[in-house]
């Protein structure tokens, strides 16, 4: 293009094209500039923001992890338990680390360093825990081991698996028997992960008449395997608990090898006993699980170690079946899963495995060993000289009845009473171990629901105590946390029949049976307007309840009132929370139906005030515009001209009242306004009605909290002054029942001379006195002149 321009000799076209050239360029880049800053924008706009930009620091990936770990400053947190990371957990982290780094070497040395890491822990683990001649499978998920076994039994039992795959498991289903004690939805997993039909699965009952209820029944399992030979079936695998997962017991374990052995069914064996196996002394039904086909260990809970994989250690002879199954594996990748618990095996020793297993267990003995002594405690061990795991709850015997908390119920009592019984016990146990797992968070307590015991609380340190960092006083604070609730609950139980029949005697109260409310009791108050019969919510009656909950958090009372739905409905209620043995329910009934009445009778006067305020104003216009009319016929026509009227009026003046209406709001009625014009005052009117009052509310001593019983000698009043104020009440109330009572009891003579009468206390110049001559307790009073 320049050498174009060159060659042209009119200087000016060359100059001109020049300026063109230098134009469309600067027009391409700015068009080009524009395209590329809205490519860029369309970009970041489908880029999340922390992708954006050219990266961030480390600091800022770090404070985002921190506020995701803890959450906001605002945030309330969710949970006290904070886990204990030792030294031990700091290894088996860098586990983690270091996997991440050895996973760079070359090939040859990547393979023989993690053959050395999985044989290594493999050897360690099957000394510690009495397992000879074991392999080990590591997996991060508990439950993946066992379907790996439940693979390799089915390679082992159907030879041709592999090539005819399910069709041979057509021909003969194969069955795995789970006890009811297993932990739930083990069976529904193992279905998932195999592809089998649920009617593969065997759920085998426990213990009905003999052992512990938690067992699985040896006869009756015999009975299901030669029922399931003979229509064509295959057992398969056992699987067996040594701890199980609800409450610590163990299976007959050798009973079932003996089992096994004579069907050729695979046992499998877990549960938390098998910790155990580490220590000197072991019992012999946790022994006998060293002669099981498999087991699987959680040594992470159990030493304290953080993201340490589980280990499944079995007993097989054919390499490539467990190949094909899964649980051996040649990536170096799955083999690095040992390498946290191989580090942290090394770095605690025999002497730290053997001293935290062994701590866990002297934890659940000095609980049992401390809850024998309590009353009212129920505990739940199978074995009281070895089981690691403790299940206890409240429990409490009635005079007059069976046990309050009742394993079976009785032949002669209705399905309802139990079922109300229950459901109340257990909203009672459930209210118990939320309390003391907040008051000893170092516990590690868990509140779980068994079928047939009810709501129990389980102390499990073997799978807590590493992790939390429980101690022994941690155990003795739990025994006098206990100790210090069992009043309460003891106490709410026995007043809750005497609330339901407060509430069931005081009109306009309706009581609301609720077992899964751990207090004494919820109650309902019925509006004139609610219906009974509807089960829906009702606005006017949540506002009542809503208030009523309002003024019963302002009297400060030991009690906790909370307001919620009914019990299979959706009307408000007040739920009352736990009682003391001080508690007065005939007066929290009454306080109750008078504050709801009163609440209500205001309500009623504000709905009706704007209608009474409205017909008011209309009346006193009529009213006034008659007045006017009755104005205009007695003064005449002539005096409403301006000028005539002025003087007419200068000449005779009228002398005309002035009159005006005033609306009283508690009469609801209009009044005229010529009394507040002649005394020059305003007429108080009618006098308002008095605020209705409970009967039986008292008044309390000072320091008394509401809804307690005065009790004489207590540590808040002494006896003493408690008497004396009692009597100054008793002489106020007297000296206060008005001047026609006292002038009636002087006319016929008191029975007390006249220096022994008292003015009424609301008297300031009495007050005064008394303030002034505390020593002076009967001022004298003069008698009046009629009686002289």
């Amino acid at each position: 293009m320049d050498a174009s321009l060159e060659k042209i000799a009119d200087p000016t076209l060359a100059e001109m094209g020049r300026n063109l050239k230098e134009a469309m360029k600067m027009l391409e880049e700015s068009q080009r500039r524009v395209e590329d800053e809205n490519g860029k924008k369309l970009m970041s706009e489908d880029i999340p923001g922390p992708l954006q930009g050219s990266g961030q620091d480390m600091v800022s990936i770090l404070q985002l992890v921190q506020n995701l770990m803890h959450g906001d400053e605002d945030e309330e947190p969710q949970s006290t338990r904070i886990q204990n990371i030792g030294e031990q957990g700091h290894m088996a982290l860098l586990g983690h680390s270091l996997g991440a780094f050895i996973s760079t070497l070359d090939k040859e040395k990547l393979r023989k360093l993690t053959t050395r890491i999985l044989s290594d822990t493999t050897l360690w683990l099957c000394r510690i825990f009495r397992y000879e001649n074991g392999c080990a499978y590591f997996h991060e998920e508990e439950r993946e081991g066992l379907a790996k076994i439940c693979r390799l039994a089915i390679h082992s039992r159907y030879e041709d698996f592999v090539v005819d795959g399910f069709n041979v498991l057509y021909n003969k289903k194969p069955v795995v028997y789970l006890s009811a004690a297993a932990r739930p939805g083990l069976g529904q997993y193992l279905c998932n992960q195999l592809g089998l039909p649920f009617p593969c699965l065997c759920r085998v009952p426990c213990n009905t008449m003999f052992g512990s209820q938690h067992q699985m029944d040896v006869a009756f399992l015999e009975k299901m395997i030669k029922d399931d030979i003979e229509r064509g079936r295959l057992p398969l695998l056992l699987v067996a608990n040594a701890g199980t997962a609800a409450v610590g017991h163990t299976d007959k374990i050798g009973r079932l090898k003996e089992l096994c052995e004579q069907y050729g069914i695979w046992l499998h064996v877990e549960g938390v006993n098998l910790a155990t196996l580490a220590l000197g002394y072991v019992s012999s039904s946790v022994l006998a699980t060293t002669k099981c086909d498999s087991m699987t260990l959680t040594p992470g809970p159990w030493l304290g170690l953080p993201a340490v994989p589980a280990v499944t250690l079995y007993k097989h002879d054919d390499p490539a079946l467990t190949l094909v199954a899964g649980l051996t594996s040649n990536k170096p990748a799955d083999k690095l899963r040992a390498l946290p618990l191989w580090l942290s095996l090394q770095y605690l020793g025999l002497d730290g495995i053997v001293e935290r297993i062994k701590h866990a267990c002297q934890l659940s003995q000095r609980l049992q060993e401390s809850l024998k002594k309590v009353n009212h405690i129920k505990i739940l061990v199978e074995d009281e000289l070895s089981s690691p795991v403790v299940v206890f709850r409240f429990f409490q015997e009635l005079p007059d009845s069976d046990s309050v908390l009742k394993a079976v119920p009785a032949p002669n009592t209705a399905p309802s009473a139990v079922n109300r019984e229950r459901h109340s016990c257990d909203a009672l146990n459930r209210w118990l171990g939320e309390q003391l797992k907040q008051l000893v968070p170092a516990s590690g307590l868990t509140v779980m629901d068994l079928e047939v015991e009810g709501t129990c609380i389980r102390f499990s340190p073997l799978m807590t105590a590493a992790v939390l960092g429980t101690r022994g006083e941690d155990v003795d604070q739990l025994v006098a946390c206990i100790e210090s609730k069992l009043p309460v609950l003891t106490c709410t139980l026995q007043l809750r029949e005497e609330f339901k029949q407060e509430v069931e005697g005081m009109a306009g109260l309706l009581y609301v049976d609720d077992p899964n409310w751990p207090g004494i009791g919820v109650v309902r108050y019925e509006h004139a307007n609610d219906d009974k019969n509807s089960l829906k919510s009702d606005p006017e009656g949540e506002n009542i309840h809503a208030a009523l909950l309002k003024k019963l958090n302002e009297l400060e009372s030991d009690l906790t009132f909370k307001m919620g739905p009914e019990y299979k409905s959706m009307k408000s209620c007040i739920y009352i929370g736990m009682a003391s043995d001080d508690t007065d329910v005939s007066e929290l009934v009454e306080t109750i139906a008078v504050t709801a009445r009163e609440i209500e009778e205001n309500s009623r006067l504000l709905e009706n005030m704007t209608e009474v305020v409205r017909k008011g104003i209309q009346e006193a216009q009529v009213q006034l515009q008659k007045a006017n009319e009755e104005r205009l016929l007695e003064e005449g026509v002539l005096r409403q001209i301006p000028v005539v009227g002025s003087l007419l009026n200068w000449f005779s003046p009228v002398q005309a009242s002035q009159k005006g209406r005033t609306f009283n709001l508690t009469a609801g009625s209009l009044e005229s306004t010529e009394h507040t014009y002649v005394y020059k005052a305003q007429g108080t009117g009618v006098t308002p009605p008095p605020t209705p009052s409970g009967t039986r509310i008292k008044q309390r001593l000072p320091g008394q909290k509401p809804f307690k019983r005065s009790l004489r000698g207590s540590d808040a009043v002494s006896e003493t002054s408690s008497v004396s104020h009692i009597e100054d009440l008793e002489r106020m109330e007297h000296l206060s029942t008005g001047p026609e009572q006292n002038t009636q009891e002087m006319a016929h003579g008191p029975e007390q001379p006249p220096g022994d009468s008292v003015p009424p206390a609301s008297h300031p110049e009495a007050l005064q006195n008394r303030a002034q001559h505390p020593e002076d307790n009967h001022p004298q009073v003069e008698e009046p002149e009629s009686l002289r």
